[in-house]
């Protein structure tokens, strides 16, 4: 069984630092090989590029744009009546993900709008969030990219979140009917909509394009005190032979890399240094 590869969620991680440039050479001087960023946009395309080379970092996973953040937007996926600025931000993370060498793009589904309930707009959204999902599928077949669906959990996280259940988004994944179109499995989320963990990753195994991780209830680092045994959810992984990224999206309880024991303790149980990890 090969190890897991672990990606730095830069959105997340290694916040003591405010420019990302910077977290990019603190994750690669922490060990990791890969980090992922939700909205790289305030950056340059051409300069995070050459920061991530300069580090010796892949870049495992960016966000198609949240629309405006202000007026309460987390993407436009779903959303009646915004395709063409889906479109446009989907161009954008595509022109990204091209520059940085990114082979997957979370497309965001968004979020119903805060003056209706879910079952009154449930169709019109699902019919939107299928068609822009087949416009994506269709432009990001052209470069070889993955987009993922992530399902958030609404019960604790986001109330107003759109894709809200794995099965949700599975039943979507098959009305789009696009190879290029997977899974992104968030741990904390799937636990907290679903449990059942072991049977959902290994049913819906064959979907998955990408995984991140947190433990339960406080979205910590995996070593903390929760619901989760992640050690157990390893093995699963690594006899699963998961070739993809476990994305490392936790709010750390003090310094991003005072809390990195945990990834120390996964290398040394593999024989692995951290310089030939990942």
């Amino acid at each position: 069984m090969s190890p897991l590869c672990f990606s730095a969620n830069l959105s997340w991680l290694f916040l003591e630092e405010e420019d990302l440039r910077v977290r990019f050479r603190l994750a690669a001087a922490a060990g990791f090989r890969a980090v992922e960023v939700a909205w790289p946009y305030s950056c340059g395309a051409e300069e995070l590029r050459e920061t991530a080379e300069s580090s010796g970092l892949k870049v495992a996973l960016i966000n198609t744009p949240a629309g405006n953040l202000e007026k309460g937007d987390l993407g436009l996926g779903a959303v009646p009546g915004r395709q063409q600025e889906f479109q446009k931000g989907l161009a954008q993370a595509v022109s990204y993900a091209k520059a940085l060498d990114c082979k997957r793009i979370h497309i965001m589904a968004g979020r119903i709008p805060a003056e209706l309930d879910r079952k009154s707009v449930a169709k019109e959204m699902e019919t939107t969030f299928v068609e822009n999902l087949k416009f994506a599928a269709s432009v990001l077949e052209q470069d070889n990219i993955m987009g993922l669906l992530e399902p958030i959990n609404s019960r604790i996280t986001d109330p107003q979140y759109y894709l809200n259940t794995p099965q949700q988004a599975v039943a979507i994944l098959q009305k789009v009917g696009s190879p290029n179109l997977k899974l992104q499995m968030d741990i904390f989320h799937w636990q907290i909509m679903d449990g059942n963990l072991t049977q959902n990753i290994q049913t819906y195994f064959p979907l998955i394009g990408h995984i991140q991780i947190a433990q339960v209830p406080n979205r910590d680092e995996p070593d903390s005190p929760g619901e989760l045994n992640f050690p157990y959810l390893f093995d699963l992984l690594e006899k699963l032979e998961y070739e993809g990224f476990v994305g490392c999206e936790y709010s750390p309880r003090g310094g991003t890399v005072e809390g990195l024991c945990w990834l120390q303790l996964y290398w040394k149980n593999r024989g692995l240094l951290a310089e030939e990890a990942n």
